[in-house]
């Protein structure tokens, strides 16, 4: 990124300067020079052009890990007032509607698996579908996919997979209300009959790690977590169905925008005004994406629980938290001194609410909210604590990943995919993939350093690191 055109704020913020002629609201970017620098161009035009989109509320902005998307950047966060004309917009929200990590944490510690570590290895590559086209053995009929639409988490608990206690650690308590499945496609619904309880491909995992480090004693003791434990983290989402949703609504938002008179600045942005009929379909449809995925994580979390019960008998695995990193969710803040009922869409980003927020589970009121940055193949990841509002100025926000560096295609010409596994394999990292072509495209040269943006995330107030987690263990698509 050409850092010339940018006016640094403080150390970890910094703003695009207003210029003649377009006319937009103020953007924020948040991260370190270093990780700014190292972004593309792309990011600083496409905030620009949701900074101009109607009704936004306060500024639109970019997460330290941002990088070039599909309308907003990845890492984009925006809010929209829906009494001043504000939008919905596809492009806002992602293909991969509600794609998220569910964090398990377990009762062993790394001396507990080191000598199971292949075999559970396999265990997991076994018992979790993971691929391009991959399948699981739940296959839904029409009647009962819609009721999984309707009803997230909630419903996978309702048939066997995993438990209640699961559903008070999940965002929204496993399902989001206002799910229309009605407004799904016939087409979207056969993309996912055959795909519950299913990871996927692309950067998409399941990985097995040790916290290795604590950073907020306090914090990690709410969270449960203690040097040497071992951990869980599964990054998936609404697979074919909330790619297919993304693809339906693009078409008729953009119909709405036009006839609406909604001036575009770019296609990519196809949105409609909230209160419109497009918006609200839109809305019902990506809600049922939402809930698609929640069920999603929630069966894998089941399946994951009995490939370690198999491997590593007498385990215990407890949901820490599943949050979400691909939505527009209804909430309230305060901008310009009033309190606003805004629709937050947050692209590659994270929901971070802070200490005292009343939707937070009891255990962890007192420290915030579990925030997840996932790393790149076989660098690590980080557990972090949200803060209040008034540390905390990007709409309750924050990283959700290390961010790509590069194109999957410069991926592929620069690393192979047995070379990698065999370096892991090294390391103590058991891969186990399908693909060694999706193992090059996610080499961990090809994302920014997670360490960074962590320690960004941090240093911009927009929550505090808890914990580092090592990986021990990944299957991947």
């Amino acid at each position: 990124m050409d850092m010339s055109r940018l006016k640094q704020i403080d150390a970890y913020r910094w703003t695009l300067p207003q210029t003649g002629g377009v006319q937009r609201s103020d953007v924020t970017l948040y991260g370190s020079r270093e990780l700014l620098a190292s972004m593309d161009d792309k990011v600083l035009e496409q905030i620009a052009n949701v900074a101009q989109l109607p009704g936004l509320a306060g500024v639109a902005m970019t997460m330290p890990d941002a990088h070039w998307g599909y309308g907003f950047p990845i890492g984009g966060v925006a809010a929209f007032d829906p009494e001043e004309g504000g939008i919905i917009s596809a492009g806002g929200v992602g293909f991969d509607i509600s794609c998220g990590i569910r964090c398990l944490r377990t009762s062993l510690k790394l001396n507990d698996i080191a000598p199971h570590l292949p075999r559970l290895a396999d265990a997991l590559f076994r018992d979790i579908p993971a691929g391009v086209g991959e399948e699981g053995e739940l296959t839904l009929a029409p009647a009962e996919l819609d009721r999984v639409l309707a009803g997230g988490a909630e419903w996978a608990v309702r048939h066997g997979y995993g438990a209640a206690a699961d559903l008070e650690y999940i965002e929204e308590h496993g399902c989001m209300r206002g799910a229309v499945p009605g407004n799904v496609s016939d087409l979207a619904k056969k993309r996912q009959r055959g795909e519950m309880g299913t990871l996927g491909s692309g950067n998409h995992y399941l990985e097995v790690q040790v916290v290795e480090r604590i950073f907020d004693e306090v914090a990690a003791q709410a969270f449960g977590l203690c040097t040497g434990q071992i951990v869980v983290s599964i990054h998936c989402g609404s697979r074919g169905l909330g790619h297919q949703i993304g693809t339906d609504y693009l078409v008729s938002l953009a119909k709405a925008a036009h006839r609406l008179g909604v001036r575009l600045p770019d296609r990519e942005l196809a949105c409609a005004p909230i209160k419109s009929p497009e918006g609200q379909q839109y809305i019902g449809a990506m809600n049922a994406g939402i809930n698609c995925a929640l069920a999603n994580r929630q069966i894998l979390a089941h399946l994951a629980r009995e490939s370690f019960a198999h491997a590593v008998p007498g385990a215990a695995l407890e949901t820490l938290f599943d949050v979400s990193h691909n939505t527009c969710k209804v909430e309230t803040h305060v901008v310009d001194g009033r309190e606003r009922l805004l629709y937050v869409h947050r692209k590659g980003a994270t929901r971070a609410f802070g200490p005292g927020h009343p939707t937070l589970p009891a255990r962890y009121r007192e420290v915030g909210q579990p925030v997840i940055i996932g790393g790149s193949m076989g660098t690590g990841s980080y557990i972090l604590a949200g803060n209040t509002p008034a540390e905390n100025h990007a709409f309750a926000s924050a990283s959700h990943g290390a961010g790509r560096a590069m194109s999957r295609h410069a991926a592929l010409k620069q690393w192979r995919g047995r070379e990698l596994i065999a370096d892991l394999a090294a390391q103590g990292i058991q891969i186990r993939t399908r693909s060694m072509r999706g193992a090059a495209e996610e080499a961990p040269g090809a994302y920014k350093d997670v360490d960074l943006v962590a320690e960004a995330t941090e240093r911009a107030g927009l929550a505090r690191r808890v914990a580092f987690l090592r990986p021990k263990a990944c299957v991947k698509g």
